[in-house]
Formats: C-alpha cells, sequence, structure tokens
C-alpha cells in the first residue's frame, strides 16, 4: 500500500508540489494512503487538488485513505463541508 506523504505547508504556493505528488498514485490499484499528520497553512487549491485526487480515484473504485489527519484539515473540510468527501470522520477518536 503506497503512502503519500505531503509537506506541512498546504499554501497555494504548495499546490504544484502537491499535485506532483499525487499524480502518480492517481491510477494506482492498492489502497493509497495520504498521510497528513501536520498542517501549517491551507489554501483552498490545495485542498481542491487533494478532493480531486480522492474523488478521481473511488470513481475509478479505488481506496484512498488519510491517516493520520491533522486538524487543521479536518476542520477546513468541516467547514467546507468535505468529510464525507475526504472520507474523514468530523470527530476523530
Amino acid at each position: 500500500m503506497p503512502t503519500v506523504e505531503p509537506s506541512a505547508e498546504w499554501g497555494i504556493e504548495a499546490a504544484e508540489g502537491l499535485k506532483a505528488l499525487l499524480a502518480p498514485h492517481l491510477e494506482a490499484s492498492d489502497e493509497v494512503v495520504v498521510a497528513i499528520p501536520e498542517v501549517r497553512r491551507i489554501h483552498t487549491a490545495s485542498l481542491q487538488l487533494l478532493v480531486a485526487f480522492v474523488r478521481d480515484r473511488a470513481a475509478a473504485g479505488r481506496a484512498t485513505r488519510i491517516a493520520p489527519c491533522a486538524d487543521a484539515l479536518r476542520d477546513a473540510a468541516t467547514v467546507l463541508g468535505l468529510v464525507g468527501t475526504l472520507g474523514l470522520s468530523s470527530n476523530p477518536q
């Protein structure tokens, strides 16, 4: 199972790097784990890339899991109504 580990910087200037990091895993047949233990800043462009990655993989029947998930990312996903799309729990255990 491949694990993708983006940096903690999710500002708009990081979007291109995030896309380059996720793209090689788009068609991976195994579950892809995106490990996001820390996020310092979140810009919607970077969040949109993550949503598109998870959505496109799901549409192709491929599993993606975000674990661990930084509280800041979970909070942003909650505010934007993306918790379900990203497969997150709004209340982590």
